[in-house]
């Protein structure tokens, strides 16, 4: 055998012996992620279900198995991660052995009851609404904080949280109880003392405003002819809080389009009807705007207030009831005309 026919042979080996370590290479550290995404990792994946996720933007996906074996990795960690274009099988691995994952977003808006926000809440995270319910309503928690089963949703302030996916339900609550207590600035707790209100009076009264208009820049109008029934020992009559009334004897997804006379005889601690002064507790969950709106309300003499026909989303203000009445009256006609009877 010549020599030249042997350095071919080493040659070709070599080369055969370059490619496949070139290939193991790209399979390993190469690029592989072919775009941004989001991956999911949840408490019951495996390995194998991480392949089959992220084979829709891997160039190397049935090499991610390989790597994650030669890392001695078992089972990926829990969690949200940020895959960036041109990541590697042995990037992603280090990734879900070390759980780095990337905080999210978490928000929710005005949610009437727990259980909404439960369901809200758990869209976004990887715990369960049950959990979370569970949570809110621990006992010993509510003991703790001077809260109940109706005031807690009190201290859930409708905004964006930056939070982990895998934050537990129990956290979650802690971290909303934190944010409340930080909302809950001097500033805020000088106004209030201003009011001769508690935290929990004002997020009532919030909550009613809230519910009386959708309109911002009406919510301090609208706080103020509330703080001034008050202040005259006058019952509040806020239909906001029959439609809650209503609510609890009917289910939260019944409908109430119009308040009825008879409606205003249900006999609940919530019926601002009859009772007077503020509710119990709130009766739906109050933005940041209609706080404020009671903390900075707007003095003005105005004890009546009704929907504006003319202005729709908007209401008529009277200061006398001979000056509601006339508005009153053509609110009515309007509804009966639309052929709104509930």
């Amino acid at each position: 055998m010549n020599k030249k026919f042997i350095y071919i042979v080493i040659a070709t080996l070599l080369l055969i012996g370059g490619i496949l370590g070139y290939n193991y290479y790209q399979k390993i550290f190469g690029k592989a992620i072919t775009e941004k995404t989001v991956l999911f990792v949840h408490s019951t994946d495996s390995l194998l279900d991480v392949q089959n996720k992220i084979a829709n933007f891997s160039n190397h996906p049935k090499s991610f198995l390989l790597v994650a074996a030669k890392k001695k990795i078992s089972k990926p960690k829990t969690g949200r991660y940020i895959l960036k274009e041109g990541m590697s099988n042995n990037d992603v691995a280090n990734m879900l052995r070390s759980g780095n994952q990337t905080p999210t977003k978490v928000s929710f808006n005005n949610q009437d009851t727990l259980e909404k926000l439960a369901g809200r809440i758990a869209e976004q995270l990887e715990t369960d609404s049950i959990s979370i319910l569970n949570s809110f309503t621990d006992e010993r928690f509510l003991t703790t904080n001077k809260l109940t089963r109706k005031s807690v949703l009190q201290i859930c302030i409708p905004n964006s949280y930056q939070s982990y996916w895998t934050i537990s339900a129990t956290n979650f609550r802690d971290k909303m109880l934190a944010e409340y207590n930080r909302f809950w600035n001097p500033k805020r707790l000088a106004k209030a003392k201003v009011l001769k209100m508690s935290i929990g009076e004002v997020i009532a009264l919030a909550s009613i405003v809230q519910k009386e208009t959708a309109k911002t820049i009406e919510r301090p109008i609208v706080a103020g002819l509330y703080l001034n029934r008050l202040k005259k020992d006058w019952p509040l009559q806020a239909d906001p809080t029959i439609i809650y009334c209503i609510k609890e004897i009917k289910g939260q997804d019944y409908v109430v389009k119009r308040v009825l006379t008879a409606d205003l005889q249900i006999i609940s601690p919530y019926n601002t009807y009859k009772k007077k002064g503020l509710p119990p507790t709130l009766i739906a969950m109050p933005d940041i705007s209609s706080i404020d709106a009671v903390l900075n309300s707007e003095k003005h003499k105005y004890m009546y207030m009704c929907v504006n026909v003319e202005k729709l989303g908007y209401h008529a203000f009277a200061r006398t009831l001979s000056q509601h009445n006339r508005n009153a009256a053509k609110y009515h006609i309007w509804l009966n005309k639309q052929g709104v009877n509930r």
